[in-house]
């Protein structure tokens, strides 16, 4: 009767681990490591040439070099020039310093100053008349006023 005691004793604390096994969890997996993060520039870089272009592909530049084209019958011809090499920089961006000119045999006749950034798209403009740096669409809107008033 012992032994048969010490058997059933011996199975219900079997039967008992058993039971607290099923309860647990299995462990939960290891943490994958965290890639790493490839920090990309937010704006691309601008080279010369590039924000040359940008500045020739403007509809104010498009219609200056056709009017220069025109009235010179092709002897003159709008261009962009670098004005200095060194970057002009406001508020921490860098920028081109370029200038939109009529080229002619005898002399270069500045038009308008651009500042076109070295990295995104910003454009900005000259005031000469008023020592400061507008945007482009507020340059806009002045040359739009004066368009409009040369009309009437």
């Amino acid at each position: 009767m012992m032994s048969r005691a010490v058997l059933l004793a011996g199975s219900l604390l079997a039967a008992l681990l058993l039971a607290g096994c099923k309860d647990k969890q299995p462990p939960a997996p290891a943490p994958q490591p965290a890639k790493p993060i490839v920090r990309q520039s937010a704006e691309p870089a601008v080279t010369r040439e590039q924000a040359m272009a940008a500045l020739l592909a403007l509809p104010e530049v498009k219609s200056w070099s056709a009017e220069i084209e025109r009235r010179s019958r092709g002897k003159a011809h709008g261009a962009v020039i670098e004005d200095d090499q060194t970057p002009r920089v406001i508020n921490g961006r860098a920028y081109w310093q370029l200038s939109f000119v009529e080229n002619r045999a005898d002399k270069v006749h500045r038009r308008e100053s651009f500042l076109v950034a070295r990295t995104g798209d910003q454009i900005l403009v000259e005031d000469t008349a008023g020592d400061a740096v507008v945007s482009l669409d507020d340059w806009r809107r002045g040359v739009r006023r004066v368009e409009t008033k040369s009309l009437d």
